[in-house]
């Protein structure tokens, strides 16, 4: 197994609500094909009985009717939603019944986002957090605010979620770390560092030291970064990710 590779224990198998995604991460997305039956066309969507949801009664004033829209092939969206259809939507009729899931998927996630209280979309269960995934083969565009597939990984949905990858798994959102070179970073994503000196280049020269992870490091903690990192280096770790994803990464934000 390679060093680097994080995945998921029984118990994150088990409740996907266990395991917390994070950006960058690769997944392999699944839905297993469930029948359901078709409540109405158009010309740009299939509307379907979705099975995995619930209208959610309390307040929002959201009034959901049950039926999902899944766009049909060519339109705009169909790209952005990796829900199909068997047959195809547009060989479908309103009071046919279809199969409607997930094929296996590579994607990467762009962004995760949290919620407390859980968000009010209208149907339960309410999301406590959402991914933006996008397929293998597609980089990220920052000013694109509608390329991204968004899913509840705890949802009631049956996706299965697996972890192909995590890029700096050794790392924790925040840690602060020194390179070989003595500059100073923070961990913020695996293609967003920030140095403290706000110099190029920007992006650490390993092997690394692990200063502060939610204040003072644990000796194994310290331990486990400085051994992850004794070979290897950040070109390394982005030509691993860009072998799966077949992507490139999205820029940073520049600075302030």
């Amino acid at each position: 197994m390679d060093k680097h590779a994080e995945t998921p224990g029984p118990a994150q198998q088990g409740r996907r609500s266990d395991f917390r995604f994070r950006t960058g991460d690769v997944l392999m997305l699944e839905c297993p094909f469930t029948r359901v039956p078709v409540t109405a066309i158009s010309r740009f969507h299939v509307s379907v009985r979705w099975p995995w949801a619930q209208p959610d009664p309390g307040p929002g004033n959201i009034d959901w009717n049950g039926d999902f829209a899944l766009p049909t092939p060519g339109s705009r969206e169909a790209r952005r939603l990796y829900y199909r259809t068997e047959p195809t939507a547009d060989r479908l009729r309103a009071g046919d019944t279809c199969l409607v899931g997930i094929p296996p998927t590579v994607v990467h996630v762009v962004a995760s986002h949290h919620f407390d209280p859980p968000l009010v979309t209208g149907m339960l269960p309410r999301p406590a957090s959402l991914l933006e995934v996008l397929p293998q083969g597609e980089s990220h565009t920052p000013e694109s605010e509608e390329q991204a597939f968004t899913l509840d990984p705890a949802g009631g949905e049956p996706i299965r979620l697996e972890l192909l990858l995590r890029p700096y798994a050794f790392l924790a959102m925040g840690d602060e770390i020194a390179d070989s070179r003595g500059r100073a970073w923070r961990f913020e994503g695996p293609w967003a560092w920030s140095p403290f000196d706000h110099d190029r280049p920007r992006t650490p020269t390993w092997p690394l030291t692990l200063l502060a992870r939610d204040g003072e490091p644990t000796p194994e903690q310290t331990a486990n970064v400085a051994l992850a990192t004794t070979t290897g280096s950040h070109t390394q770790e982005l030509r691993r990710w860009t072998e799966l994803t077949r992507a490139e990464p999205a820029p940073p934000a520049p600075d302030d």
